[in-house]
């Protein structure tokens, strides 16, 4: 893990170094759920490539968000799930997805993507 050059400036500095990037977020959301498999894990977050799932994954477990248990087992059993730090910060992730939600029409316009159909 790349280490950081300067200290944080603030606690959403922080927090987004834990949770920054476009997958990170993702991944602890469809971990809310609780533990899943890394096949789970990969049709749950639409888009993200195998070898970036791995270091996302990585990531988040080095920072104590995720946790890692392997099964000695064949075939292997890997299951990923949040730690206790991991569902405080998808409490806090929680506020942000609300807001999303309540300014998606909006922020398509603006950014000119398509709203999503429900």
């Amino acid at each position: 893990m790349k280490q950081r050059e300067r200290p944080y400036s603030c606690g959403i500095d922080a927090a987004l170094d834990v949770v920054g990037g476009k997958w990170k977020a993702l991944i602890l959301w469809a971990l809310s759920t609780g533990t899943q498999r890394f096949g789970n894990l990969k049709r749950l977050v639409p888009g993200v490539t195998e070898k970036m799932l791995i270091q996302q994954l990585r990531e988040l477990e080095h920072d104590g968000i995720i946790s890692r248990e392997v099964y000695a087992q064949v075939p292997p059993k890997v299951e990923y799930s949040l730690t206790e730090r991991g569902v405080s910060l998808n409490t806090a992730l929680t506020a942000l997805g609300a807001w999303g939600n309540e300014n998606m029409v909006h922020i398509c316009t603006v950014k000119g993507v398509n709203a999503p159909v429900h």
